[in-house]
């Protein structure tokens, strides 16, 4: 069930648009901001709102890499396989992290703090290889400065 504050802050959204359904980005943005991820119930909820079926948000929502439609770690790590990045040592640095954190990419590591995931471009290709964890963006990687960048995120 959505909240005063996120029906609130969706309402104030969707007022800049000609149409509910446009501001279905930002609805589905704000109610995972709130939750760090969107919830079957959250979805349906916020379809409610906009005047739009479950079905029809959830092809938004899933279109989105950024949406995420099942829960999440604390901390989100986006490790960009672009093909700079890949040239730069992608494949070494996911073995790292996949190595360090016991998970593969798509899941959760078992302590809940990260969720790695991949993301097509990070726009830094002169300093690949990059990754991004929650907002903020870390490039030029290498092995060590992964650890030094996890121990940040305790």
């Amino acid at each position: 069930m959505l909240t005063e504050d996120e029906k609130t802050e969706i309402a104030e959204q969707i007022q800049h648009y000609d149409h509910k359904r446009a501001g279905c980005v930002e609805a589905l943005k704000i109610v995972q901001n709130h939750h760090g991820w969107v919830s079957d119930e959250h979805l349906r909820d916020v379809a409610r709102l906009l005047d739009m079926t479950p079905d029809e948000l959830d092809a938004v929502a899933t279109f989105y890499s950024l949406i995420f439609r099942r829960s999440v770690g604390r901390h989100v790590i986006l490790l960009c396989d672009s093909v700079s990045c890949w040239i730069m040592g992608y494949e070494d640095l996911l073995a790292h992290l996949t190595d360090r954190l016991g998970t593969g990419l798509g899941e959760t590591s078992a302590d809940g703090r990260f969720t790695l995931l991949p993301v097509s471009c990070l726009g830094t290709c002169d300093h690949a290889p990059a990754m991004m964890i929650d907002n903020e963006l870390y490039r030029d990687l290498n092995r060590e400065k992964i650890d030094q960048i996890l121990e940040r995120y305790g």
